[in-house]
């Protein structure tokens, strides 16, 4: 008996549409296994931001993009010298609305910072240098003109973009416990912890408000940011 055309033309439609189910299935699974594994890389390791300004000029120029160490301060201590992203400790920046681009594409942005597949660039963190640790005391400047930590003058050449002073504004603090004090590199045009005194989370930043330190740029080149710890060396270990 033969089987009419009608129904093998019938049963080749059926196969081929289970055929297309089982693809994009496993694309739905491998795309799923990807997301998942950006989350748990982006809430163990690594997270991706954005560079909104100029304050970290040279170091870090608007538009890069910087990879964060999450290692630290979960598992390490932040360090002097170290470059941090952190939370805003409370008044240090001013509110801004975030551009929306439609329902989906706003829950599918969301989605991507989530994930770690998109940088952070929302307006909540700030990235500086630290300066000071928890016991440390901080002043400037100096008769040269120099930061000093704990009586240690402190060059920092290394990482300060040619012509800008260590700060143009006096200061001599004494670091509480687990927070930080901390500095743009671009002195001349960085609202730091020089100038948040009156601000609700003040001028210091806890260790708990601490994202990660930034280890590279990966946009719009590949490289290495350098710690600065050399700076520091000549300062003591710190004792809070």
């Amino acid at each position: 008996m033969r089987t009419p055309a009608h129904a093998g033309r019938r049963r080749d439609r059926d196969a081929a549409g289970h055929a297309v189910l089982r693809a994009a299935g496993g694309v739905v699974l491998v795309l799923a296994a990807a997301l998942l594994a950006s989350w748990v890389v982006k809430a163990l390791l690594v997270q991706v931001f954005g560079i909104p300004s100029g304050s970290m000029r040279d170091t870090l120029v608007e538009g890069d993009r910087i990879v964060v160490s999450r290692i630290a301060p979960r598992f390490a201590d932040v360090e002097r010298g170290d470059v941090v992203v952190f939370h805003d400790p409370g008044g240090w920046l001013e509110p801004r609305a975030v551009p929306s681009h439609g329902p989906a594409l706003d829950a599918g942005r969301r989605l991507l910072q989530g994930t770690g597949l998109l940088p952070e660039d929302d307006g909540e963190f700030l990235v500086k240098r630290v300066v000071g640790v928890g016991g440390d005391h901080v002043t400037c400047c100096d008769a040269e003109g120099y930061v000093q930590v704990d009586g240690v003058a402190v060059d920092e050449s290394p990482y300060l973009p040619p012509g800008v002073a260590p700060s143009d504004v006096a200061f001599d603090v004494t670091v509480p416990a687990g927070t930080l004090f901390v500095l743009g590199d671009n002195r001349s045009d960085s609202s730091d912890s020089r100038v948040h005194g009156d601000a609700a989370g003040g001028p210091f930043v806890p260790v708990d408000d601490v994202v990660g330190t930034v280890v590279a740029k990966v946009w719009p080149r590949l490289e290495r940011v350098p710690d600065g710890a050399e700076v520091f060396a000549g300062v003591p270990a710190p004792t809070g």
